[in-house]
């Protein structure tokens, strides 16, 4: 996937207060950067944080912690939240696959919104949900484990179905067209999800947890 190169990323990233510059040095006291107890939720390649800022504006009550690698995706979140205030949302540019090196046993929730598909067999392993990946969340989640995905396409929601199943979650919600459920399931939308919406594309939708 393509992103648009912003002018002056690293500086946008570098001189941001809302980048937590050197995430590792958290690691078991990211209650301290928020300075409360409350929920934490991670959200994984936030690209231009869309989401978790709306998140973090609708849920006070919540920390939320959004992490992207790309530098010209996060340089574009953190100018979106330039002109916001809030104290319960940082970001971090960083990759998924050094979660452990990041996090004690301190997340609650982890959100997949629109991460890369990798629909080739070969590329299985990248998805955010392969078996990989479910063990590494497994030492990040705080005790109970709880994922939330959505996605349009269709093989990496048929492949997470398997793989979270075959790693014993029990799904509280599934749905195939997220737009059009009359469960009325909260959903925030991504700036990919709008352009999707209007397009009229199935929006899948995962919520699965773990009780330990």
């Amino acid at each position: 996937m393509r992103y648009n190169v912003v002018k002056n990323a690293h500086n946008i990233i570098e001189s941001s207060l809302y980048l937590v510059k050197n995430p590792s040095e958290y690691k078991d006291n990211w209650q301290n950067v928020f300075g409360n107890k409350n929920p934490i939720c991670l959200e994984l390649g936030m690209g231009r944080g869309s989401f978790i800022i709306e998140m973090a504006k609708k849920h006070k009550n919540i920390n939320f912690i959004g992490l992207e690698l790309d530098d010209n995706q996060i340089a574009t979140a953190l100018k979106n939240v330039s002109k916001e205030n809030l104290s319960n949302l940082v970001m971090i540019n960083a990759n998924a696959e050094d979660l452990v090196s990041l996090f004690g046993k301190e997340i609650d929730t982890i959100y997949l919104t629109f991460s890369e598909p990798w629909p080739k067999r070969q590329d299985e392993k990248k998805r955010f949900t392969h078996l990989n990946y479910l063990k590494i969340y497994d030492r990040v989640f705080k005790k109970d484990k709880h994922i939330i995905l959505k996605t349009d396409n269709k093989i990496l929601f048929a492949s997470s179905l398997e793989s979270l199943s075959a790693y014993w979650y029990v799904f509280n919600k599934v749905s195939l067209d997220l737009h059009h459920d009359e469960r009325g399931i909260e959903n925030v939308m991504t700036d990919f999800e709008k352009q999707y919406f209007k397009e009229g594309r199935s929006i899948y939708y995962i919520d699965a947890s773990f009780k330990n």
